[in-house]
Formats: C-alpha cells, structure tokens, sequence
C-alpha cells in the first residue's frame, strides 16, 4: 500500500521499525526507575537515556541525508527549514521542525516505546501527545552554537506548562563537536524571555540575577553516544557551544506534552498548521496521542 506523501496523517507507526510491547510485563524494560523520576523532577533532566539501537540511528541519519539536501521535493511540508539559522556568517547550524511529515523513521520514532513510556513516567503519568520535532545538525570544524534558553520561552501559546523535551543523539556528542550543556536546577528559576536561539550564546544571561550567573560556573557537558537521550524540563537552562572538531554532531528533538494542554493563541501554533483557536484543546492531525499509559 502507497503511503500519503504527508505522513501527518497517520496517528500510528507506518513502518516495522519498532515492536509495540503487547502486554505489561513486555512494556517492563522500557520503565524509567524511581530513581530516575526523582532525580529528573529534582534537577530538571534525565540523560544517557538508551532510546535507539545502531541500525535505527542508520535509519535516521539515511532519511536525513534526504531532509538536508536543498532540493529535496518533500521540504515544502516542513514547519520551518533553515539550511544555517546561525547569525554567525562563518558558523552553521542546520535547523528545522516538521520532519516527521516527510520521513518514515521520523515518524515512527515518535512511537518508540522506549521514548514514550520515559516521556508518560516524566509527565507524571499523564497521556503523551506530540507538540513538535526539531533537528539541530552542526557541521564538523564550523558549527556554531545553540544559545542558552528555555524551551517553554517559545511555547506560551500553549498552557498550562506540562511539556517534555527529549533530545536524542545521531552522532556521538561530546564537548569537542558541541554536546548539549545543562544548568542543573535552573528549571526552579521562573520563566525568562527568549534570546534569538542561535545568535549570541550569552544573551540569556541579560534576564538572570548575578547570583543566577554564576551557576555557569557549573555548567553540565551531556556527552552521550549516539541512540542514547536526555529528557528535560521545559524551564531548564541549556544550550550547546560550537562544533570545532573533525566529527559532525547531529541531533533529533522530540517535544511533547501532556494530554489536556490548550491553544493560548488564535494565531497559527506551527507554520501551514490550522489554528487552534484559543482555549481549545492541542489535538488532532498535528498533534497526535503517542501514548495514553494503558498497558
């Protein structure tokens, strides 16, 4: 059977690319511990998640080859596409929202089981439906920097605030080809407003108390290798410095949200997505349930 050339609108994996466990005992080792939950609720993240083995990261690095090639026929489907959102001329940083529309694995990927019953146990056991994707790719030797920011600063047209973020790793990260770097319990700061996201690295800081800055001291470097994830709050402080190594670093983000959240807007939530009008509930073809906590 051919596929709609817009996967939106399949509210269900199109692929075998994952097994969807059957049963509770099946779903048993994807569960997050106690402990996990604790330490995610108590310092805003969770990382060195295992969320994709070898061959689906091999899935996904082959479909985005796709996604970044300039004159790809399936890109007019994206959210947004920024070939170098970078405001530094000599950095790039490959930007876009939206491919789970054009690209199988991206799509299923939503549905991973791994990733949806970390998302369900973070959200406080709450059903998880899908707010939107990103990729972040920096070049090797030229990357340039994702500012310090919080997530929820771009997303209050939708409320009340019970999001996720899941960034999962396409290459190995470290320090050296510009790895995510976490402000640990900076998600118990309150809300700032947004810095242009991949402008100056710094520009958070103009909002923050000088007692707040100097918790850069302490910054946390998330090196992972590629398939593993880290989860975090939508408050938390993060960002990731440039890519001046021979290794390119690409990554996914998964944004989600709890079941319930409502527009705050009666403007578009997403670009060439129907608007949602203000206080209605976040549903539908764009925002699918991913995963209700029945097992």
């Amino acid at each position: 059977m051919s596929l709609s050339r817009d996967l939106s609108v399949y509210s269900h994996p199109v692929s075998d690319m994952f097994e969807w466990p059957k049963n509770a005992k099946a779903w048993e080792p994807y569960m997050l511990t106690d402990e996990q939950v604790n330490s995610f609720n108590t310092n805003g993240y969770l990382h060195n998640v295992k969320l994709l083995e070898e061959r689906h990261v091999d899935l996904l690095n082959t479909e985005l080859t796709d996604i970044m090639n300039p004159v790809s026929t399936k890109n007019d489907l994206l959210y947004e596409m920024h070939h170098n959102e970078s405001t530094d001329p000599g950095k790039v940083v490959f930007h876009c929202l939206g491919h789970w529309r054009v690209a199988k694995s991206f799509h299923d990927i939503l549905w991973n089981p791994a990733f949806v019953m970390a998302a369900y146990q973070l959200l406080g056991k709450k059903a998880v439906r899908f707010w939107h994707d990103q990729l972040f790719c920096k070049p090797a030797k030229h990357g340039g920097v994702v500012a310090w920011h919080q997530d929820y600063s771009y997303w209050t047209r939708s409320i009340p605030m019970q999001h996720l973020t899941c960034w999962i790793g396409l290459d190995d990260a470290s320090e050296e080809n510009g790895c995510l770097h976490y402000i640990p319990g900076s998600h118990n700061w309150g809300l700032f407003k947004n810095p242009v996201l991949t402008g100056e690295m710094d520009g958070l800081k103009a909002f923050l108390s000088d007692e707040q800055k100097e918790e850069f001291k302490h910054t946390l470097p998330v090196e992972m290798k590629k398939g593993y994830g880290t989860f975090h709050h939508p408050l938390l402080i993060h960002g990731s410095f440039e890519n001046r190594s021979v290794r390119s670093r690409r990554a996914l983000v998964i944004n989600v949200f709890a079941d319930g959240t409502i527009s705050d807007s009666d403007e578009p939530l997403l670009e060439g997505v129907p608007v949602i009008i203000k206080g209605a509930k976040l549903e539908g073809q764009f925002f699918p349930l991913l995963f209700d906590g029945k097992i």
